[in-house]
């Protein structure tokens, strides 16, 4: 049995989990998702916990299981708390504005790069004397904010040498030693 499919999955107060015809709708203080489910598969609330069961052992209903709960459970953290991804511009001159949801880059390009971010995620930044540029992205759903997340950080990847590009706050580059010095 999956073990992530078996873990039981609690509600916070103030979220509630509906499932009507094959769709898992998830309602939280912070918004709402939704989430396609193959109706085999039984999803049952019970004293604020939801267990989801599989129909058969099939393989495809195995890794479907782990899936579902998995979902579900991103579902309920982004409607009750939320979800946050900080990217760092490392590099001289790399700058970062927000007007709107529209995020204005300086990458070192002979242009400014614009973005347009969906209008589920709400984007700040942040530059400090001293420190790098933040980019901070925040929203509910996780499989959204990750992908945004990744198209901002593809505008310019981290290099090995120098480090220098987007990257994940915290994020360990690994760098190359470059050219020995010739003698």
């Amino acid at each position: 049995m999956s073990r992530i499919g078996k873990l039981a999955l609690p509600l916070p107060s103030g979220v509630t989990l509906t499932v009507a015809d094959g769709v898992a709708t998830v309602k939280g203080p912070k918004g709402e998702l939704k989430q396609n489910i193959d109706p085999a598969f039984t999803i049952t609330q019970e004293n604020g916990v939801v267990t989801i069961k599989r129909p058969s052992e099939e393989k495809h209903h195995k890794a479907l299981h782990g899936l579902y709960r998995a979902l579900l459970g991103n579902m309920v953290e982004g409607v009750s708390k939320g979800f946050k991804v900080d990217l760092e511009l490392v590099g001289v001159g790399y700058k970062a504005t927000a007007q709107g949801n529209v995020l204005e880059l300086s990458l070192g390009y002979s242009h400014n790069v614009f973005v347009a971010l969906p209008p589920e995620i709400k984007v700040k930044t942040a530059q400090e004397k001293g420190q790098n540029p933040l980019i901070m992205l925040e929203g509910i759903d996780k499989q959204l904010l990750g992908q945004v997340a990744a198209k901002i950080r593809s505008l310019r990847k981290v290099e090995p040498y120098k480090g220098k590009g987007i990257r994940f706050v915290g994020e360990q580059v690994r760098r190359k030693a470059g050219k020995a010095a010739a003698k």
